[in-house]
């Protein structure tokens, strides 16, 4: 289950992704103003917001009982210090530790009839499972509950923009620029440690054979790999692929990453596949799992996700 749910995620990042990027150079001045905040880091309500659908979405008050839909939105809201008002979050919510405690509203399917029993002020959905969640989510509505989708980010400043914006309407803005700064902060280290090393080469691995995925370009992965100054040999192709085993031989990577978790003794298994032992990364042994959630939820530990990659092919960098 949690296989199909990560490649179903994965998949439909990739549509996302290869729209937005399609659209980017073309974006309304009026577009730009759905993440504008305050200057004034106190909230005034009632707040009207612009959501990732269009919709203007009221809060008579600042969010005292929030539902959040997805994973990342769920990172943000705890790391803004919403612990004690966030009571509902997803089945697929791993961190915090405090988020499994809280009461679920469903995976892939929603519980809508769960969410209105619990009575939120505020529910904050996402522009990934906008179409697929569109007749819930204006059940929502319909019961009189601000929904608010936020965008589905396809890189660090349109992460960034959404932390603002759920700070925002939480009337927690200060704290969430400082969430930025330090995630810039983070970003501008990396990149200083992994300046001057001479570039390898990376096959990004996101889920187990007989049907693996890797990343291309026009990715979040690709940019994490960009700032990481990093090679990746398949981004020869755009969005998410499935690739042959022969394929990835032929491109022989330096180091081989590993961005999922639900397969034990993953990285032995690898290193084990029929003509992968001459492998640059196999003979070198530079196969390495990396924290598949700090590496895709668009969050606050998304910055932490770059330096872990950055660590993982280039170890004496950061020694």
């Amino acid at each position: 289950m949690k296989k199909l749910w990560q490649l179903g995620f994965m998949l439909v990042m990739a549509f996302t992704l290869l729209v937005g990027c399609g659209q980017s150079d073309s974006k309304k001045p009026e577009a730009e103003n759905k993440t504008t905040q305050s200057e004034n880091k106190t909230a005034t309500y009632p707040m009207t917001v612009t959501d990732d659908t269009d919709n203007k979405v009221e809060f008579k008050q600042e969010p005292t009982k929030i539902v959040s839909l997805m994973p990342s939105n769920t990172e943000i809201l705890f790391a803004l210090g919403l612990d004690d008002h966030v009571i509902g979050v997803t089945d697929n919510d791993t961190y915090p530790e405090a988020a499994t405690k809280k009461d679920k509203v469903g995976g892939m399917e929603l519980n809508i009839e769960k969410i209105i029993s619990l009575k939120p002020d505020a529910v904050f959905a996402h522009g990934m499972i906008a179409e697929s969640a569109k007749s819930g989510i204006q059940q929502l509505r319909d019961a009189g509950i601000s929904v608010f989708v936020v965008k589905n980010a396809s890189n660090f400043e349109e992460t960034y923009d959404t932390i603002k914006t759920i700070g925002k309407i939480t009337n927690r803005s200060a704290k969430a620029d400082q969430i930025v700064e330090d995630m810039k902060a983070k970003v501008k280290d990396v990149q200083a440690k992994v300046a001057d090393v001479k570039k390898r080469n990376v096959f990004v691995e996101n889920s187990d054979e007989p049907e693996i995925y890797t990343a291309g370009k026009d990715t979040f992965m690709q940019e994490i790999l960009n700032l990481a100054n990093v090679k990746n040999v398949a981004d020869d192709q755009s969005g998410w692929f499935k690739i042959d085993p022969e394929e990835i031989i032929k491109r022989d990577p330096d180091v081989y990453l590993i961005t999922y978790n639900y397969v034990p003794n993953i990285v032995e298994k690898v290193k084990k596949r029929q003509g992968f032992k001459d492998l640059k990364a196999i003979k070198n042994d530079r196969v390495v799992q990396v924290d598949p959630d700090k590496t895709s939820r668009p969050g606050p530990r998304l910055a932490e996700g770059l330096e872990e990659v950055a660590k993982a092919v280039y170890p004496e960098a950061f020694k």
